[in-house]
């Protein structure tokens, strides 16, 4: 979205359909009781996050809350075309780099937003065309996603290319005229240059089936069909005083499509049903088990683009809103650890998956490898067996000259050699034949890993 723009009036009309008010919330027996909504996500195998403007770090009251409720970011603005290549063929990371190191250092992953946008272009791409446009902006995804690899979790790679209105069709930009191709071609340059990362689109007006969200439904199922990497949608949820009857069985079809779902840039007007819409909206995504997570844009009242909306989940003091208690009880409410296979259409040099021995009593593991020169991406499948875990190690011993950089969903003993991993709190626990997943990024080569699983 515009962020730096007034809000748009298509985001002011209410979205259609019903939304029971008075809903009382009740945890599920055996669920765990969060008492923060980045901790309540996690338990759940979720983020949940917020969008950042890096100047506001120096905010007391806005990084108290950020730090304590929060363990997603996405930059508002800062890893946006035009404040990362402000002129041609020279890149500016001052302001991304911030936001990712202060994720790093608060336990935080980062969405990437937004690779191509037909706004927020810097001024000399808005006056290109054709070929050379087509040119520059590839180079731009390129050089963007192999600056920040291995740190972002998921990228919007293509954000807003589809048109409002009933036509399904896409927007006329600069970046369509260089030819109808270009989201997917944005898309491989992207996985060339991140392989670990989640390659996603995003976009708004798209909460329920309407003409918008199937014309992204048709693309994203020809991409799927022709092996394209696209990973995940973004559902930006730019809500007014209500939501589509029928927002998560749009979820759930983009779901079925094998591609992850997430919740983007969530915000809604204020009134009498705010706190119901945001609880609706966070239950919904509990229950579609492909929503990895939701993120909102911002992080207090004055913080928000929409201005007297007042429409976030904390006001201008810091103080938790209604809205705020109903995410919680329906993020504690919530159960299972949603389905996230890693990126689709890793790099043809890849070997395939190890295959797991038999699984009997204990567990198994399997890893999937996405490399490039210099470096991987492993992604390790554990699977119970048939007695189930309470607990796992998975042991990976490394080529020489290999090391462990990075860690997610598990924790590591050593970073070479013969590497250990744990599960975390969350994962541990598997019924049998019940899959967790966890990964970790290296430098050098992890060709020819093969992990054991010893179950507890």
């Amino acid at each position: 979205m515009n962020h730096r723009r007034l809000l748009r009036a298509a985001v002011t009309i209410a979205v259609t359909g019903a939304l029971a008010t008075g809903m009382t919330m009740v945890l599920t027996t055996g669920a765990s009781a969060g008492t923060t909504l980045g901790a309540s996500a996690a338990e759940k195998g979720r983020y949940f996050g917020a969008a950042v403007a890096t100047g506001k770090l120096s905010t007391s009251v806005y990084t108290t809350i950020l730090n304590r409720e929060f363990n997603s970011v996405v930059a508002e603005n800062e890893m946006k075309w035009d404040a990362t290549e402000p002129q041609q063929g020279r890149f500016s990371y001052t302001g991304g780099d911030r936001l990712v190191s202060h994720a790093q250092a608060n336990g935080m992953s980062v969405r990437g937003h937004a690779l191509l946008w037909h706004q927020q272009e810097p001024g000399w791409a808005q006056g290109m065309s054709g070929s050379a446009l087509r040119s520059a902006m590839i180079n731009h995804v390129t050089q963007v996603a192999t600056h920040f690899r291995g740190k972002i979790y998921a990228w919007d790679v293509v954000n807003e290319a589809f048109a409002d209105g009933g036509s399904g069709g896409r927007r006329d930009s600069n970046l369509q005229r260089t030819g109808n191709d270009w989201i997917e071609a944005a898309f491989r340059a992207a996985r060339a240059a991140d392989p670990g990362a989640k390659l996603c689109y995003n976009d708004y007006n798209t909460d329920g089936v309407n003409a918008k969200s199937t014309g992204i439904y048709n693309m994203v199922r020809d991409f799927k069909s022709r092996g394209v990497p696209i990973d995940c949608v973004g559902f930006q949820s730019h809500l007014g005083t209500s939501l589509a009857s029928d927002y998560q069985a749009n979820l759930q079809r983009f779901a079925d499509l094998g591609v992850d779902v997430q919740i983007t840039e969530l915000d809604v007007m204020t009134g009498g049903n705010q706190a119901n819409i945001y609880g609706a909206v966070t239950r919904a995504c509990m229950n579609v088990s492909r929503c990895t997570g939701i993120t909102v844009w911002g992080v207090r009242d004055c913080d928000s683009w929409r201005g007297s909306d007042n429409a976030l989940l904390f006001d201008c003091n810091g103080n938790k809103k209604a809205a705020y208690t109903n995410v919680l009880n329906a993020l504690n409410a919530g159960t299972g650890t949603p389905t996230t296979p890693p990126p689709t259409s890793p790099p043809p040099t890849d070997p395939p998956p190890t295959t797991p021995p038999p699984t009997t009593g204990g567990c198994s593991a399997s890893v999937s490898l996405n490399s490039w020169t210099g470096g991987f991406v492993a992604t390790v499948k554990v699977t119970a067996g048939s007695a189930g875990t309470n607990g796992w190690n998975v042991s990976v011993t490394l080529p020489s000259g290999a090391s462990v950089t990075n860690t997610w969903s598990a924790t590591a003993s050593g970073s070479s050699g013969t590497v250990r991993f744990a599960n975390v709190d969350y994962n541990g626990r598997l019924t049998a034949g019940q899959v967790a997943e966890f990964g970790f990024q290296g430098t050098g080569s992890g060709t020819g890993m093969t992990p054991t699983c010893t179950a507890s």
